[in-house]
């Protein structure tokens, strides 16, 4: 472990000379004994945002999120926070992650959001219930986290793969569990069919499902390997037709998914919550 901020100032040695061709964004976390410490969440907000911009030598952030919200210390003061830091230039925009439509309607009405990081993918589709309805009707980007569900998905993981034992957040994942992994091979395979007869990978096809879904999704893929990096950004050239999305709808209809997480941070388990921060 490099230590907090260590993947900003790759970004920034990166970027630096490059600065106003690119779009940064980041996020920070708030621990209540940081706003007892500083006396407000605006002095705890600005503080985190000093830190990054100093990591990423930047004079400004464009897209600020809050990641995760903490039950101790109150959302409607961050958005509060947040439209402060607009004001003074030091953010274009900010965004918020795991959140319900309910979370994310009370912050809007305060400060207006840019974006929500949820988990979305055809496994965890409960954000097309409240999330995205209300981020289509206020011009909300949603950017789904793990769109391939932590690699499952893509058909390369199985009953018999073994994770890093350390700092490999699919350890924590209910859906890649062993049981679960075994149950929910009828949806791989009925995607690994899909994507055969397309000509594409069944990454490619989770990817393209949501870009033809919706307008304003724009899914965040991890992968510390070139060739998926390259693969998942091939997915944009990946047109479903309309017989083709129904396919999948109809698959995603039938089949049961076991291991459901959920979008909202309130009920995600408290052993996932805490690996996965």
């Amino acid at each position: 472990m490099e230590g907090i901020g260590h993947n900003e100032k790759i970004v920034g040695k990166a970027l630096k000379d490059v600065r106003d061709k690119v779009v940064i964004a980041t996020k920070l976390h708030i621990k209540p004994e940081e706003v007892e410490e500083l006396g407000s969440v605006y002095e705890v907000v600005k503080n985190h945002l000093k830190g990054s911009m100093k990591r990423l030598q930047t004079d400004y952030i464009d897209l600020y999120y809050l990641h995760r919200i903490n039950p101790e210390v109150p959302v409607e003061e961050v958005a509060e926070a947040m439209g402060k830091l607009i004001e003074e230039g030091l953010i274009k925009e900010w965004g918020i992650s795991q959140v319900s439509g309910e979370t994310l309607k009370k912050v809007n009405e305060i400060t207006p959001i840019a974006a929500v990081q949820n988990l979305y993918n055809m496994l965890e589709r409960d954000c097309e219930e409240d999330v995205f309805p209300y981020a289509l009707e206020n011009d909300i980007a949603v950017i789904p986290f793990s769109p391939i569900s932590s690699g499952l998905l893509s058909g390369k993981i199985t009953r018999n793969t073994e994770f890093e034992k350390y700092d490999d957040v699919r350890n924590f994942v209910p859906q890649l569990s062993k049981e679960n992994l075994i149950a929910n091979e009828p949806i791989v395979e009925e995607l690994q069919k899909i994507a055969e007869k397309k000509g594409v990978t069944p990454a490619q096809i989770s990817l393209s499902w949501m870009l033809k879904k919706y307008p304003n999704v724009i899914p965040i893929p991890g992968s510390k390997n070139k060739e998926r990096i390259i693969e998942n950004l091939s997915a944009w050239d990946v047109e479903l037709t309309d017989k083709e999305f129904e396919e999948i709808e109809d698959m995603l209809g039938r089949l049961e998914v076991h291991g459901h997480r959920g979008h909202v941070e309130d009920k995600l388990p408290v052993l996932l919550k805490n690996n996965l921060n």
